[in-house]
């Protein structure tokens, strides 16, 4: 490796056994392709990297050993591990909940007098002030809520239905208490999105349906009135949170005029329109009608999975579906192909990266064997796999990847112009707030590729495995 004034450090995971492993054995090519960064190119500001606290995550926490506890917890978020520095929990319950609850359950209670995260006392919150104990950077936490209680809604049920307009207010009060509630825990909240899944999710588990319209509504004249009211005006209000194929349709309807835009700072969104296509000409869409707002990538994961325990290879190799694969319509099953999950999160993350999007949350952080706990039986894979019964802890290469942004790219890095003459390695570089640069390649074939870094000093040759991603560190 040559550089100048430069000190670069590449580190890598690959199908071949690397994990966050620093690299300096390049082979060197007789014709490697070019990479260049362009520090004039000047792109969104990273919001953060992390994953979601969910009360699966959270009980199967409180099952392990206080050691094995404990090095998850520094695993996410210590700087010597992944320092997770964006998350994501749920308001009342969720699919990963052990049960059906809600905070307000009390039918009738408009003014939301029996208000309370009891349900949370015993495994969520302890597991988010144990991140915010191991966390030396900090990090910013958002809330969803997948429903209102049953009461509230057309259908009196979990599942479905809409919010009704006579418990709008009631609705808005709800959000503001559980700010009140969590800072009463030691937790301050960032932000909310203000529905998960709005068009639903199949009449599955717990949803609550909004048109665009409609959730426009309820935050011109509902939720944002309310919060700021309450002196709570600074929180972060992102809109939509569902797939990113949809998104025209309701950045269209949240950022019409001044007066719809006025309390969204930003737009959610998720994956699972696909297992490959991050769908970038929907979130250029998305940042040119709202350019000075977030966009942010609050689920994903691997879903309808059993996931492989202890089979790294697995994560490597195209044997994952989705709901897709089996659910979908079939003019669309083509979106859904059986695909590598290590592949999936790498191409997902840089490709948003490079299509403004800010911030990037993986679903849950811990899960077990089965793919839950998950009243629903919903499973899923996660970064980190879990058996109580045993003790055992198992970091799939996601958790490897995810690390490979979280780590390395910082809240306030801003996201810089990047050329590669390989059109086969993704790419994607951003300039952190300390003046560091992280360059993230990534080589899905399976043949190793050579390249050439070029920064503004300095030309450096490095080499990447077959099936690998590389985290390129720039400092002076």
């Amino acid at each position: 490796m040559n550089s100048t004034k430069e000190n670069i450090t590449v580190i890598e995971t690959s199908k071949s056994g690397n994990q966050l492993t620093e690299r300096t054995d390049f082979e060197l090519g007789a014709s490697p392709s070019l990479i260049k960064l362009n520090f004039d190119q000047k792109f969104q500001t990273i919001s953060g990297f992390g994953g979601a606290f969910t009360e699966a995550s959270a009980h199967l926490l409180n099952r392990m050993s206080q050691e094995n506890r404990t090095a998850i917890l520094e695993a996410y978020f210590s700087r010597k591990g992944a320092n997770y520095s964006l998350t994501r929990t749920h308001m009342n319950s969720c699919d990963f909940s052990l049960s059906n609850y809600s905070y307000s359950p009390v039918a009738g209670d408009k003014n939301l007098e029996h208000f309370s995260v009891q349900e949370d006392q015993l495994d969520l919150i302890p597991m988010i002030k144990g991140a915010l104990a191991t966390s030396e950077d900090g990090f910013r936490l958002f809330a969803s809520p997948w429903t209102a209680a049953p009461w509230m809604k057309d259908n009196n049920d979990w599942v479905g239905g809409k919010l009704l307009p006579k418990y709008y207010d009631t609705w808005a009060l709800f959000f503001s208490k559980y700010v009140d509630a969590y800072k009463a825990e030691g937790i301050d909240i960032w932000g909310f999105t203000v529905e998960n899944e709005p068009h639903g999710n199949g009449n599955n588990w717990e949803s609550m349906h909004f048109t665009p319209e409609e959730m426009t509504d309820f935050v011109q004249n509902f939720l944002g009135p309310k919060l700021e009211a309450d002196g709570k005006g600074d929180l972060i209000i992102l809109g939509y949170d569902q797939n990113r194929e949809g998104i025209k349709e309701w950045v269209d309807v949240m950022y019409n005029d001044e007066a719809s835009s006025k309390y969204f700072d930003g737009t959610a969104i998720h994956w699972y329109e696909s297992t490959y296509d991050f769908f970038p000409e929907a979130l250029q869409y998305a940042h040119e009608k709202a350019p000075n707002k977030y966009l942010i990538q609050t689920e994903a994961c691997v879903d309808s999975e059993v996931p492989a325990w202890k089979d790294d290879n697995w994560y490597w190799e195209k044997k994952a579906t989705d709901w897709g694969y089996d659910w979908r319509e079939d003019n669309k099953k083509y979106l859904h192909p059986k695909y590598a999950p290590a592949n999936r999160y790498a191409r997902d993350i840089i490709g948003c990266l490079n299509n403004w999007v800010d911030g990037w949350v993986d679903w849950n952080m811990v899960l077990d064997r089965q793919g839950g706990p998950n009243w629903f039986k919903n499973w899923c894979a996660a970064p980190i796999i879990v058996d109580p019964e045993t003790d055992e802890v198992y970091y799939t290469p996601l958790y490897y990847i995810m690390a490979h942004f979280s780590k390395y790219i910082r809240p306030g890095a801003e996201v810089i112009g990047v050329d590669s003459t390989d059109k086969d390695l993704m790419v994607a570089a951003a300039k952190n707030p300390d003046n560091s640069v992280a360059v993230v390649v990534f080589n899905e074939g399976m043949e190793q590729k050579y390249f050439e870094l070029k920064t503004s000093t300095s030309t450096t040759q490095i080499s990447i495995s077959p099936q690998a991603i590389q985290t390129i560190l720039i400092t002076n």
